[in-house]
């Protein structure tokens, strides 16, 4: 059941592809002017320049020159981070369309493990949802074409189709131990961003999917209707469970909603000046060319004191884990659920040619205490579990620190230490979890594989009745993980005071450029 979790990577695709990183916008490829720049490594290009010579020379049929250079390129950023890339003309159309919350696909998140192609998470309300795709799920062909030895764009073009058309999926769910095939209907993806509900009278619910263009004047909309239904509202909770990212604005803009003004959201610290920057809840950082007025201008006292609940899990990434920290930093929220991620770094997409850009890696963000989660997560303050009888297959989950690649946390000497003690804990896990199904009958194990994925939101959502409770002030029922009870024990002290190495709040770098998201 152990697999190595070696050679994993994230790519942007139709399908709403791997985790969303925290983007910001740039209308410029230069370097700035100030920037230092290294002399160009001579030695090096040479080499390149006759292994390129050697390949047009030699290789068995002739290649493409623009395909070679664009694959040499590719893999020059990819092997810096699991979350900077090159972004061709598909790939920089499809980063386009997911921000704006309409692609074409199936809906699944999706990264690679041991050359086979694993489910991050379905996007909610779409073919692949509605078809019973999990999270954890690993497809092992595609069309009975076998996806080891595909790359995961030939396996994102293998899936890709027109709407309307079908793809035969074989999945193999490690949970159940079985193979099996599934059907998707190929469709125009349409993610609802903000969604809300009333839970119980004076309680209220939104649940955000993704950060995307329109995600703070939705969010805004939805307050205004909790207002107008509850105006003696008591508690909220925010959902951000398999929320994978998106937007720096966007992520910015939905904390302010709910800090004091001129609050302290995230700084970002990199190389160059436009990296070292202090992210403050005002329009000018949450301002995006969807909207033209501050969506929050309006919005109802209420919501910067109501008692708050965010719920959180192993798949809330990136732009998630912004507005959970701030939440959490400046003592406005409680978080509830389980550890996030861990993605503490900062994307800036930068046009190279007019159909092609970088997605590069240029800042590591921390929280208004000034914390990198990076490898980490964000914390809960209560640990709490999706399943009221635990949830054992936690020990198959994937987060940033399982990344061959990953960046270093730059402010925890012990991190070396505290991977190996959680990768030896989910050894354990898997051990236990094997026993279990080891000893489980033919009933029980038919059970399992008939037990639906929590719908969040519903009245089956055991963690967000939890949630509830400690808004009511009922008992709640912690977490069974001794993993995730420790690090809620043992998280950092938060105390909401900004790191001094960055600027003043300047307005987001390009943001009126055209918006692309990393995913």
């Amino acid at each position: 059941m152990r697999k190595n979790l070696k050679n994993i990577g994230l790519i942007a695709a139709g399908l709403a592809t791997g985790v969303f990183a925290t983007l910001q916008l740039s209308a410029s490829a230069q370097q700035p002017a100030s920037a230092a720049v290294a002399p160009l490594p001579l030695d090096q290009l040479r080499l390149f320049a006759e292994v390129f010579g050697q390949i047009k020379h030699e290789y068995v049929e002739p290649v493409d020159d623009k395909k070679l250079l664009t694959a040499a390129i590719k893999g020059m950023v990819s092997s810096l981070d699991p979350h900077s890339s090159y972004l061709d003309k598909t790939d920089y159309e499809e980063l386009q369309e997911q921000t704006k919350g309409r692609f074409a696909g199936l809906g699944i998140e999706i990264s690679s493990e041991d050359g086979l192609i694993k489910v991050i998470s379905p996007i909610e309300d779409t073919p692949a949802f509605r078809a019973g795709i999990r999270p954890g799920d690993l497809i092992t062909r595609i069309n009975d074409k076998p996806v080891r030895g595909m790359t995961l764009d030939q396996a994102v073009k293998q899936m890709r189709g027109d709407p309307g058309t079908k793809v035969t999926l074989t999945i193999f769910r490690k949970t159940d131990d079985r193979t099996f095939p599934l059907t998707v209907t190929r469709a125009i993806i349409k993610v609802q961003s903000v969604k809300m509900k009333i839970l119980a009278p004076g309680y209220a619910y939104v649940r955000i999917t993704s950060f995307q263009e329109r995600t703070t004047p939705d969010l805004a909309a939805k307050l205004q209707d909790i207002a107008r239904q509850q105006p003696n509202l008591k508690g909220l909770v925010l959902d951000l469970r398999n929320n994978g990212g998106g937007l720096l604005q966007s992520a910015v803009g939905v904390a302010g909603a709910f800090l004091p003004p001129d609050s302290v959201v995230v700084s970002t610290n990199g190389q160059i000046p436009d990296s070292k920057q202090v992210y403050r809840d005002t329009y000018d950082n949450y301002r995006l060319q969807s909207f033209d007025s501050d969506p929050l201008k309006d919005e109802a006292p209420i919501f910067k004191t109501v008692p708050m609940i965010v719920l959180t899990n192993a798949y809330s990434a990136s732009a998630s884990e912004i507005v959970a920290g701030a939440l959490q930093d400046q003592h406005r929220a409680l978080i509830v659920g389980k550890t996030t991620f861990g993605k503490g770094s900062v994307q800036t997409v930068r046009p190279m040619t007019a159909d092609t850009a970088l997605r590069l890696t240029t800042a590591y963000y921390y929280t208004p205490s000034g914390r990198s989660i990076q490898n980490k997560g964000i914390r809960p303050d209560i640990a709490v579990d999706q399943y009221a009888e635990g949830d054992p297959d936690d020990a198959l989950v994937t987060r940033e620190v399982d990344y061959s690649n990953h960046l270093a946390n730059t402010q925890d000497p012990n991190e070396k230490k505290e991977a190996e003690q959680r990768e030896q804990e989910r050894m354990d896990q898997l051990r236990q979890l094997e026993e279990q199904n080891d000893k489980k009958t033919p009933e029980q194990r038919q059970k399992d594989r008939e037990r639906k994925p929590v719908e969040f939101g519903s009245t089956d959502d055991f963690m967000l009745q939890q949630a509830l409770n400690k808004l009511e002030g009922k008992p709640v029922q912690e977490s069974k993980s001794l993993t995730e009870r420790r690090l809620a024990q043992n998280k950092p002290e938060t105390s909401a005071s900004a790191p001094v190495s960055v600027k003043a709040t300047q307005p987001v770098p390009g943001a009126s450029a055209p918006a692309a998201p990393a995913k």
